[in-house]
């Protein structure tokens, strides 16, 4: 089951990715050149949320199931943060990706209340941003490439 799991959140991650960056670089660019807000651009907003969320949800049953956990009683926390692969596993790439979700359900949600276009992709591009460099960080890019 872990390797379900394990594989369903490496290959969703993929989409996460592709979708943010093109949320991304769609609000960005319509922000520069001051195009309207459009139910395209909405659509692809909530498909990045709904796409980020589910991720979550993946990767907190994988972190449930997954036999790393149990060095948490075997080194203890400091055995753990002294391991970087297993610092990077159990408490970096958890916390800094929800971190990163946070940011872009922030700009999700404050989009919505914005009036005018222009804010409407200032907000998004800003907070897809954030949470597209936080998530790019804590990708082990080694291990996940070389799937």
């Amino acid at each position: 089951m872990y390797n379900v799991i394990l594989n369903l959140h490496s290959y969703w991650a993929f989409l996460v990715l592709l979708v943010l960056i093109v949320a991304t670089f769609n609000s960005i660019i319509k922000y520069s050149s001051k195009k309207e807000y459009g139910p395209k651009d909405f659509r692809l907003a909530l498909f990045t949320i709904i796409v980020s969320h589910i991720q979550l949800l993946i990767g907190i049953i994988l972190y449930v199931v997954s036999p790393r956990l149990s060095l948490f009683s075997e080194l203890g926390m400091g055995g753990v943060m002294k391991d970087s692969l297993t610092r990077l596993y159990l408490v970096e790439h958890p916390l800094i990706n929800i971190i990163a979700l946070v940011f872009i359900t922030m700009g999700y949600s404050k989009h919505k209340s914005k009036l005018s276009s222009h804010a409407k992709f200032k907000t998004i591009s800003i907070f897809y941003a954030i949470g597209l460099v936080l998530l790019l960080t804590r990708i082990p890019w080694n291990i996940w490439l070389g799937l």
